[in-house]
């Protein structure tokens, strides 16, 4: 039994590039960018009006002047129009281009416009206000978005706005989604006294969703023939196989001998943690990784947040999530010496302070008891009394 430091020291061993691709820019929400974006163009492309309202000549209001006559209306989409008597006005919309020998901008709000002459009613007015000038964001080249990072939705509205119709992308793994264990029932079935319906599986593939990941899913019985021809045909056809049941110490818990029969690296088997301890890690010809988690519910969804989740992140964009602390919200003893991943619920101060409000359930058998929490909150081994007050990293399954 190793423990969490060593297991994660294997797991960042043992990161994958599964490649890349091209995708349509609706396409690739979601998906881990990989290649650079740069201006096509100054940002804004021209000087750009922010306020409905007329557009003058600064040092005509400076000189004395309240009154403008009006010469024409520029309108978002228009070519830029020029003002031909510094004395007169030119009203404008937002989104339009400044027009020539214009260079401030007063909004509606601000004035009186009677018979084609408007008359601003405010004492002071600044030089070049509501005028969002060419380039003031970015440059021609200006480096936009950065590879290797999660496009949402901030980054499609940038890549449309530089002409994106393809975009480079990290490939999604190909990854199956696998319960094993006899007294596992469809979710549709009505399950006899001895049986369970399977929810560790639906867990990890709505997850994956979540994720943009579409995986595939399988349930094997308690037989070492038919897990071992399963596994062998996805072991060649999966980039990731991801077990829930079958890893501990039971007659019935045949997934290691099968796995090492069909020589799949052992990597580790066994973490000093609750819960989740006999969590097996393995590698098949470095082409496909194996995560098999304990059957428990809780165990499973766990490993899969501390140990999967991160694993897949540093794999399509080369880095760890960020870490996120929070304060512990009540005292919390454990007395094994084991790190302990403790459900928590997440509030924040109005200071801005993350507080985690255990929310310790029955076991980690007791699937209800995620509902009531938000997070995964890491106490190290080596102490048996978490203090309130005390900051420890927590991992997000919400």
């Amino acid at each position: 039994m190793i423990s969490v430091e060593e297991a994660l020291k294997i797991v960042d061993q043992n990161i994958f590039d599964f490649g890349t691709e091209e995708v349509t820019l609706s396409e690739s929400l979601h998906r881990i960018l990989k290649e650079d974006w740069y201006a096509d163009r100054p940002l804004p492309p021209y000087d750009r009006v922010t306020m409905d309202g007329i557009a003058i000549v600064y040092e005509s209001f400076q000189s004395g002047r309240t009154q403008f006559k009006i010469e024409a209306i520029a309108a978002a989409g228009d070519p830029q129009k020029k003002l031909k008597n510094n004395a007169n006005c030119m009203e404008v919309m937002t989104g339009s281009i400044l027009p020539m020998n214009t260079d401030t901008v007063i909004r509606y709000e601000d004035l009186s416009i009677i018979d084609d002459v408007a008359t601003i009613t405010i004492d002071s007015i600044k030089d070049k206000q509501n005028v969002h000038y060419k380039g003031e964001d970015r440059g021609v080249g200006a480096l936009l978005v950065s590879q290797n990072r999660r496009i949402s939705s901030a980054e499609i509205g940038v890549g449309a706005s530089i002409g994106k119709t393809s975009v480079l992308v990290s490939k999604i793994p190909k990854v199956m989604v696998i319960s094993t264990g006899d007294e596992l029932v469809e979710v549709e079935k009505q399950p006899l006294a001895h049986q369970i319906r399977r929810s560790n599986v639906h867990t990890v593939l709505s997850k994956l969703k979540s994720i943009g990941i579409n995986a595939a899913s399988d349930h094997l019985n308690d037989n070492v023939e038919e897990i071992k021809i399963k596994i062998k045909k996805y072991l060649d056809l999966y980039d990731v196989l991801l077990l829930s049941g079958g890893v501990s110490k039971g007659k019935y818990d045949f997934l290691p001998e099968v796995l090492d029969s069909l020589s799949v690296e052992k990597l580790f088997h066994r973490v000093k943690q609750r819960p989740g301890k006999p969590f097996w890690l393995g590698n098949y010809k470095k082409q496909c990784m194996v995560f098999a988690f304990p059957g428990n519910p809780i165990s499973s969804f766990m490993c899969m947040h501390r140990y999967f989740i991160p694993w897949l992140e540093k794999s399509l964009c080369g880095n760890y999530p960020k870490k996120q602390f929070a304060v512990l919200g009540a005292d919390v003893q454990f007395k094994p010496d084991l790190d302990f991943f403790v459900e928590v619920e997440l509030s924040y101060k109005a200071t801005g302070q993350c507080v985690a409000l255990p929310k310790r359930g029955n076991g980690s058998g007791d699937l209800a008891n995620l509902v009531e929490a938000d997070a995964f909150l890491a106490l190290p081994a080596g102490k048996d009394v978490f203090l309130k007050g005390e900051a420890y990293e927590f991992f997000w399954y919400r």
